[in-house]
């Protein structure tokens, strides 16, 4: 367990690293603190230090671990992140993003509609309950998909092969998104949404993101010390009520509680000049992309029907093809583009990181918000799927 100890404690002193080259180098300010915290997870993934034997004790253990860490320092770096947001400049987005959403389930669906004609095979069996869990997990994440993949009794074997290819496939398009392609999108859908007196988002919101200086100053620590406990106060009411309503930790419940709380608290003017809580918020979510990107298995697809990868990746780039399409036809902004994609292909604790690579907080909640109702209609979407589908 003395290898399990030093990887979590490379996970925590990573991202300090970064921080400290983000605050001295002007070459890790333009590549950005995601990106680099990426880059090092993937060095840990393919070296296989951080990787154990499969199916060993030590490997168990060590899973469990990483998956708590991850369960934590997202839903604590939610509301540090939302604390000074202005929600209502947010309100005037709304329609926007209230479009984004549909555009981005009506995408979804009609991959997965068109894709299911174009390669079922009679070689694999139930295919329509692929098509299920792909428009869940297209919508909701990996929750829904297992949620769906067991209320249809889908044989394990195939389930395991199709997350295999839905991650060889989403990753890379993950690290696209962080490593610059927002600004691809941005060309594309150049559009911005006019505040007041025609400042634009990016006037209002991108100021001063992840400025790291002072941060460790008594002054500031102390404000970002009463953010970290309002932030824990939150999860824990969360954890609460999901066990309350659920009987288990849903992280459906769980981030819908935070969410709500956040913005809430946001409305109080001392919370919302609470300082350096998007920074400390960032520091939670660097340590979440380094294991997420550490836990990448270059071997994950061993030989797996090809009908069912080619399915897979069919879906994934015809729905970001249309809603891309649809977003330019009703002006959505690039960015909201960027986080709906996100927040539907991957689920809402992957919004920040790319919230945090495009220095635009005013999408954050955006990029949340369609998360959660993925969440919520994901399953219901899946279902009917396999229902409709013959």
């Amino acid at each position: 367990m003395i290898r399990a100890y030093l990887i979590i404690a490379l996970y925590i002193l990573v991202p300090v690293l970064i921080i400290e080259c983000f605050k001295r180098w002007t070459w890790m300010q333009k590549i950005g603190t995601v990106v680099a915290a990426y880059a090092v997870g993937i060095i840990f993934a393919l070296t296989g230090f951080v990787h154990f034997e499969p199916g060993t004790a030590a490997a168990l253990s060590f899973g469990k671990l990483q998956s708590t860490i991850m369960s934590v320092t997202v839903p604590l770096a939610i509301p540090l992140m939302l604390f000074n947001c202005d929600f209502k400049l947010w309100t005037k987005a709304l329609p926007k993003t209230i479009w984004s959403l549909m555009a981005g389930i009506l995408a979804v669906l009609v991959a997965v509609i068109s894709g299911y004609f174009i390669f079922r095979t009679p070689e694999i069996a139930n295919f329509n309950k692929i098509a299920a869990m792909m428009t869940g997990i297209y919508t909701g994440g990996t929750m829904n998909f297992n949620a769906l993949g067991a209320s249809l009794g889908v044989d394990k074997t195939v389930m395991a092969i199709v997350l295999a290819f839905e991650m060889v496939f989403t990753t890379p398009y993950i690290f696209f998104m962080i490593g610059g392609g927002y600004k691809f999108f941005r060309k594309i859908l150049p559009h911005k949404d006019v505040t007041r007196k025609g400042r634009t988002d990016e006037d209002v919101e991108s100021k001063d993101v992840e400025n790291y200086r002072g941060m460790f100053h008594r002054r500031i620590v102390g404000g970002m010390m009463i953010g970290l406990a309002l932030s824990i106060l939150f999860l824990a009411i969360g954890a609460g009520l999901a066990l309350l309503i659920t009987g288990t930790l849903n992280e459906l419940v769980v981030i819908l509680t935070i969410t709500t709380l956040s913005i809430i608290a946001s409305f109080f003017r001392k919370v919302r000049e609470l300082p350096k809580t998007f920074e400390l918020g960032m520091f939670f979510i660097l340590i979440f992309s380094v294991i997420v990107a550490s836990l990448f298995d270059i071997h994950s697809v061993n030989g797996g029907s090809l009908m069912i990868g080619l399915f897979v990746l069919w879906v994934m780039v015809c729905a970001a093809g249309l809603h891309l399409l649809f977003c330019k036809i009703s002006h959505v902004s690039g960015d909201l583009f960027c986080v709906s994609q996100i927040a539907l292909l991957c689920s809402p604790p992957f919004v920040p990181p790319v919230v945090g690579a495009m220095q635009n907080k005013k999408v954050l909640i955006s990029g949340i918000v369609i998360g959660l109702v993925g969440y919520a209609v994901g399953t219901y979407l899946g279902i009917a799927i396999a229902l409709i589908l013959p």
